[in-house]
C-alpha cells in the first residue's frame, strides 16, 4: 500500500487507502486498550535446569511451531470471516469504505504497520494521527471530537500511555467508535451481556483464542489474572468466565503470587511492570501469557509479536471492530421503525384557554422526539429544548425508502373568524399517531407575528389539538420569518444604492469600484462572470472589455417607476403601505416611492416554501425579479451581485422545524407564505422529509391556506407540480357557522358578537350552505380526481340534527365520508372517526390529475381557474393586465403556473357574494410575476400585502409575569 502523508503544525495524518468494505465479526467483537503487545508464554518438554519436563520459559523467545500454528488458525479463521462480512457489505453498499483511524503520541510506526498489514488483507483504510509525543489533555481531546463527528471513520484506536487514558478523554470518544471496548458504556455492555451495540477489547479476544486453543482443553480450570485493573482486565475477567473458566486476579504481591501461579492452570500478566516470574512457579502444562503494554519502540519484541502471530492476532480483531462497527453505522442509515411514545391527554370541561393548555401538558425533549421517530442525532439542529431544525442531509440518507400517504387539509369558503383547519389537522394526526397507532406527522405554516398581534391570533391550533409550546411556535420560532425580512430588505438596500451610484458616476468610476484592483490585479467574481454570461460578453479578463460592454456590465439602468420590489416587515403596520425614501441630502436627489408588505408576502418566503433543496433555493433567489430597466429588460438579484448572499441569510431557513402536538406527536413547522398573493401552504421540503420518515403505511398531513378555492387549488397546480408529490386524500373542514352564513344568514365580523341565527338551530340555512359551498367546494376537489372526506369542525352550539344534516348532505354531494370532530374539546381521541375514515380513503386509488396544462397559454390558464373552479362565465383582463402578459410571454415566462391573488370571503372576486356563486365575469385588474418562485400571480381586485391594526389589538392582552417569565394573553 501506499502511505501518503498530510502534516500540519500540531500533528500528522497518514491516510493508508484499502478496498472498500465493511463486515460483521466472528465471535465478540473487540478492540484492545491501546498500546498493548502480546507474549506467549507456553509449557516445555524442559526446563534449562531439566527439573520439571513440561516447564520451559519462553518469554522473550519464540514459541514452539505448534503453538504458532495454533495462533495461525485463529488468525485465519478471524480474518477469513471477516472478510466474508466485507464482501457481504461490499455488494450491498459498494460506495462504503470501511475506516480505523490510529491517534498516538509521537510518530512509532510499528502499530501502524501490523495494523496496516491486516487491513490489506481485510480491505479496510487506515488513518494516523500522531500528535506530540508530550500532547495534553485539550489536544488529545481536540482531536477525538473531530474523529467523532468525521463520519468516514467508523473506529477509533487511541494508541496512547495509559496516563493519558484520563476518564475525560475515554469519555470523549462516542462509544460506537470505542472499537477497543475502553469506555465505561462499552466495559457495562460486556458485563451485562449485551454485545449488540459494544466492543470488547481486540487484545481481550485474542488472549482468549490462545486460552482456548491450549493443548489441555481449560474448560472448567482456573485462569490467574495478574495485575491489571483497567478495562482490559475486567474485558478479559468476563470472557474467561463466560467461556467456563474460572477467573481469579491478583495483584503483583510476591507473598501471594507464588501460590496462586503454582496453582492456576494459566496465567495471564498484565500491567505495565517488568516483573518476571520464574519458570518454577507454574505447574507442569499451564498456559501463559503477557499482556504487557507499551509505547516504546523494541524492534526483538515487535519482531516476536510478528513471527508468533499474536500481534497480528489482535489487529485482526481490532479489523473485525471496525467492521462491525462499519455495518453498524450502515444499518442506522437505513429507516428505523418509530418508538413514539405519545403524552397523555387529561381533558377538562369547561376548556382552558389556549396558553393555559399547552403549560399544563409537558412536552418531550426534541431529541427524544426525533430519536422516536427515527432521525439520527446528527440530523438534529437544537434550538432549546422544545424545537429543532432538522438537516436535509435526511433526505439522501432514506433516497429509498418509499414515502407514506399525503393527506391535504383545505376548507370551505371562510367567515373572517377561520373554521379551524389548523385544529383539524393537528387533531387528525394525534388520533392517527397517538390513538391508532398509525405513524403520522403535521406539516404546518410558520405563523406571522402581524396577526399574532393583531386580530387573528397566534395558529398553532387551538383546545386540545395545539402545537407546543404554542407561545414558542407563535413568537419567532427559529428565526426563519427574520431571515427572510433581513433577506428581503438586503435587496431592496441593493436596488436604493446602485441607482444612486449609477446616477452619480461615470462608468469607468464604477467599474473601477465594482472590479477593483487588489495588489494591482483586477478580478471579476463569479457572480459577476454570470452576469457578463447573460450579457453575453464571454470574457474574463476585466482589461479586455471594450468602453461599450463596460457601461453594459456595469449599468442595470433601473427604471425607478417599475421597481417591483418593497421592504418588508412582520408586524400590522398600515402607514407603511406607501413611504417615501432617499429624503436625505446624502441620497442626492434620488427620491422615490415605494413602501412595506408583511415579512410572509415576500417572495423569499415563496420560494423558500417551494424549493426542493439548498441548490434550487439558490437559484431561485438568484432569478428574483425586482424591477426593469428603462430599455424594458429585466433585472434580477443575481444582476445586483446579491444572489450569493441570500442564500448565505437563508441557509439555515431552509431546514424545517420539528416540534410537537399536545399529544406528542411529531410536526414539521416551515415557511408561511400569504396564500392570496402566493400560494399558502407550508414548505415542499418539510412534505418530503415528512413522507420519508412516516414510512410507506404512514401518514402526512398538511394544511392549505384558504378556502379549497384558493389554497387548495393552488397546492394542486404549483406546490404538487414544484415536488412532484401526489396527494391521497382531501380531507375538507366545514363548520354548521359557516355553512349557515353560505345559506343566507346574517354577516359575521371579527370581534363582534354572533347574530343569533348561528347560535340557535336553523336547518335551512345550514342545507342552504351545504348545497352550494360544500357541493361546489367537493367538486373542486374532484377536478382533481382526489377523493374528499369531510371534517364538520363541531362547536358547542351547534346541535345533533345539524351535525347530522351537514354529514349526510355532504356524502350526497360526492364525499367518499364526512364526519364531526371534537379535537378541540377532547384532543386525538375526538377525531378518531376522522382519522379512520381518511385511513379508510387513502387505501382507494388516487386519480391525480392537474387542472390545465402547464403549456397553455397565460391567460388561458387563468380562465380554465376561473370557470372551473370559482364558476364564472369568463374573465376580463384590462388593458394593464394584457400588455403584462404579452410582456411575460415576451420574456419567456408563458409557462409557469398561475397563483390567483382573489378574496378569500367568496367564490368570486365580490366578497359579499356567499355560498357558490354563478353568472358573473372574473375582472383581472393586473398581471404579476413572482419569477424566482415560479409563478404569475392576476390581481382580482385590490390585494393588500400590508394588514392594519384594529382599535383593539391582540396584543392588548398579551403579557410577561417578570417572576416567572411566563407569557399571558396568547391564543
Amino acid at each position: 500500500m501506499k502511505l501518503s502523508i498530510i502534516r500540519n503544525a500540531c500533528s500528522s495524518l497518514r491516510i493508508h487507502p484499502g478496498s472498500r468494505v465493511s463486515g460483521l465479526s466472528r465471535r465478540c467483537l473487540p478492540l484492545g486498550p491501546a498500546n498493548s503487545r502480546l507474549i506467549l508464554r507456553a509449557a516445555s518438554d524442559s526446563t534449562s535446569r531439566g527439573t520439571n519436563p513440561r516447564q520451559a520459559d519462553y518469554f522473550g523467545k519464540q514459541p514452539r511451531k505448534e503453538n504458532a500454528f495454533e495462533c495461525d488458525s485463529s488468525l485465519r479463521e478471524v480474518v477469513q470471516s471477516t472478510k466474508e462480512a466485507v464482501a457481504a457489505l461490499q455488494r450491498r453498499n459498494p460506495s462504503v469504505q470501511p475506516l480505523l483511524a490510529i491517534l498516538q503520541a509521537g510518530e512509532d510506526d510499528s502499530l501502524l504497520e501490523i495494523n496496516k498489514k491486516m487491513a490489506g488483507k481485510i480491505g479496510l483504510n487506515i488513518t494516523q494521527i500522531c500528535l506530540a509525543k508530550e500532547c495534553s489533555e485539550d489536544e488529545i481531546v481536540e482531536e477525538v471530537l473531530k474523529l467523532n463527528e468525521d463520519p468516514r471513520v467508523h473506529g477509533v484506536y487511541l494508541h496512547l500511555p495509559p496516563a493519558a487514558l484520563t476518564t475525560r478523554v475515554l469519555d470523549t470518544l462516542k462509544p460506537e467508535k470505542d472499537i477497543d471496548g475502553l469506555s465505561d458504556l462499552n466495559i457495562g455492555r460486556l458485563v451485562r451481556g449485551d454485545l449488540s451495540k459494544g466492543f470488547v477489547s481486540p487484545i481481550a479476544s485474542a488472549v482468549l483464542d490462545l486460552l482456548e486453543s491450549h493443548d489441555a482443553p481449560l474448560e472448567g480450570k482456573t485462569v490467574l489474572l495478574v495485575g491489571g485493573e483497567g478495562p482490559l482486565g475486567l474485558a478479559l475477567q468476563c470472557l474467561i468466565e463466560r467461556s467456563g473458566m474460572v477467573a481469579l486476579k491478583s495483584n503483583w504481591n510476591p507473598q501471594n503470587l507464588q501460590r496462586q501461579v503454582m496453582e492456576a492452570d494459566a496465567v495471564v500478566l498484565l500491567g505495565a511492570g517488568n516483573i518476571d516470574v520464574p519458570s518454577t512457579w507454574f505447574r507442569p502444562g499451564a498456559a501463559v501469557i503477557r499482556c504487557e503494554p507499551t509505547l516504546e519502540p523494541d524492534e526483538h519484541v515487535i519482531e516476536m509479536s510478528s513471527k508468533s502471530g499474536l500481534g497480528n492476532l489482535t489487529a485482526a480483531y481490532r479489523a473485525q471492530n471496525v467492521v462491525r462497527s462499519c455495518s453498524r453505522w450502515i444499518q442506522e442509515q437505513q429507516y428505523r421503525p418509530w418508538r413514539l411514545r405519545s403524552l397523555k391527554l387529561q381533558p377538562l370541561t369547561p376548556v382552558p384557554s389556549d396558553i393555559e393548555i399547552s403549560r399544563a401538558q409537558l412536552p418531550k425533549p426534541v431529541d427524544q422526539l426525533a430519536e422516536e421517530v427515527g432521525l439520527l442525532p446528527e440530523e438534529l439542529e437544537a434550538y432549546g429544548r422544545s424545537k429543532a431544525k432538522v438537516r436535509l442531509s435526511l433526505l439522501d440518507r432514506l433516497h429509498t425508502q418509499p414515502d407514506g400517504k399525503y393527506v391535504l387539509v383545505a376548507g370551505i369558503t371562510p367567515t373572517p373568524l377561520g373554521e379551524g383547519k389548523s385544529t383539524v389537522t393537528i387533531g387528525l394526526v394525534q388520533a392517527l399517531s397517538a390513538h391508532l397507532k398509525l405513524n403520522s406527522f403535521a406539516c404546518l405554516r410558520q405563523p406571522s407575528q402581524g396577526p399574532t398581534f393583531g386580530v387573528k391570533g397566534g395558529a398553532a391550533g387551538g383546545g386540545y389539538a395545539q402545537v407546543i409550546p404554542m407561545e414558542e411556535f407563535n413568537l419567532h420560532l427559529t428565526g426563519d420569518i427574520h431571515a427572510i425580512t433581513a433577506a428581503n430588505n438586503l435587496v431592496a438596500a441593493a436596488i436604493d444604492a446602485r441607482m444612486l451610484h449609477e446616477a452619480t458616476q461615470s462608468d469607468k468610476a464604477l467599474f473601477n469600484r465594482l472590479v477593483p484592483s487588489v495588489n494591482g490585479v483586477r478580478r471579476f467574481s463569479p457572480i459577476q462572470i454570470s452576469r457578463l454570461q447573460r450579457l453575453s460578453i464571454n470574457k474574463t479578463d476585466p482589461a479586455s472589455l471594450t468602453p461599450e460592454e463596460v457601461s453594459t456590465f456595469v449599468r442595470l439602468d433601473l427604471d425607478p417607476s417599475k421597481i417591483t420590489w418593497q421592504r418588508v416587515v412582520d408586524t400590522n403596520d398600515r402607514f407603511l403601505r406607501k413611504i417615501t425614501v432617499g429624503q436625505a441630502s446624502t441620497e442626492k436627489g434620488q427620491i422615490r416611492e415605494t413602501g412595506f408588505d408583511i415579512a410572509v408576502a415576500s417572495e423569499i418566503m415563496a420560494i423558500l416554501a417551494l424549493a426542493d433543496s439548498l441548490e434550487d433555493m439558490k437559484n431561485r433567489l438568484a432569478r428574483m425579479v425586482v424591477g426593469t430597466s428603462r430599455s424594458g429588460q429585466p433585472v434580477t438579484t443575481e444582476d445586483l451581485g446579491v444572489s450569493g448572499a441570500l442564500a448565505v441569510l437563508m441557509k439555515d431557513a431552509i431546514k424545517p422545524t420539528l416540534m410537537q402536538t399536545l399529544e406528542g406527536t411529531p410536526v414539521f413547522v416551515h415557511a408561511g407564505p400569504f396564500a392570496n398573493i402566493a400560494h399558502g401552504n407550508s414548505s415542499v421540503l418539510a412534505d418530503k422529509l415528512a413522507l420519508k420518515l412516516v414510512g410507506r403505511d404512514g401518514f402526512v398531513v398538511t394544511e392549505a391556506g384558504f378556502g379549497a378555492d384558493i389554497g387548495m387549488e393552488k397546492f394542486f397546480n404549483i406546490k404538487c407540480r414544484a415536488s412532484g408529490l401526489r396527494p391521497n386524500v382531501v380531507v375538507l373542514v366545514a363548520t354548521v357557522r359557516a355553512l349557515k352564513m353560505h345559506g343566507g344568514g346574517p354577516n359575521v365580523s371579527a370581534g363582534a358578537p354572533l347574530p343569533k341565527e348561528y347560535i340557535d338551530e336553523n336547518l335551512s340555512l345550514v342545507a342552504g350552505g351545504c348545497h352550494s359551498n360544500l357541493r361546489k367546494q367537493i367538486e373542486i376537489a374532484h377536478l382533481f380526481g382526489v377523493p374528499v372526506v369531510v371534517a364538520l369542525n363541531v362547536f358547542k352550539t351547534d346541535t345533533q340534527a345539524e351535525i347530522d344534516l351537514v354529514c349526510q348532505i355532504a356524502k350526497e354531494s360526492g364525499a367518499s365520508d364526512a364526519v364531526p370532530c371534537h379535537h378541540w374539546a377532547q384532543g386525538g381521541r375526538g377525531s378518531l372517526m376522522l382519522a379512520q375514515a381518511v385511513n379508510e380513503a387513502a387505501s382507494r386509488p388516487s386519480n391525480f390529475q392537474f387542472l390545465y396544462n402547464i403549456e397553455m397559454p397565460i391567460a388561458e390558464k387563468i380562465r380554465t381557474i376561473a370557470q372551473k373552479v370559482y364558476g364564472a362565465d369568463d374573465i376580463e383582463l384590462s388593458p394593464a393586465a394584457k400588455a403584462k402578459i404579452d410582456y411575460y410571454n415576451q420574456q419567456g415566462y408563458g409557462s409557469l403556473p398561475i397563483c390567483m391573488a382573489k378574496t378569500h370571503l367568496s367564490l368570486s372576486h365580490m366578497p359579499d357574494k356567499k355560498g357558490a356563486p354563478t353568472g358573473f365575469v372574473l375582472p383581472i385588474r393586473e398581471v404579476r410575476a413572482s419569477i424566482g418562485a415560479g409563478f404569475i400571480y392576476p390581481l382580482v381586485g385590490t390585494m393588500s400585502t400590508m394588514p392594519g391594526l384594529p382599535t383593539r389589538p391582540c396584543f392588548y392582552d398579551i403579557d410577561l409575569d417578570p417572576v416567572t417569565e411566563e407569557i399571558t394573553g396568547l391564543f
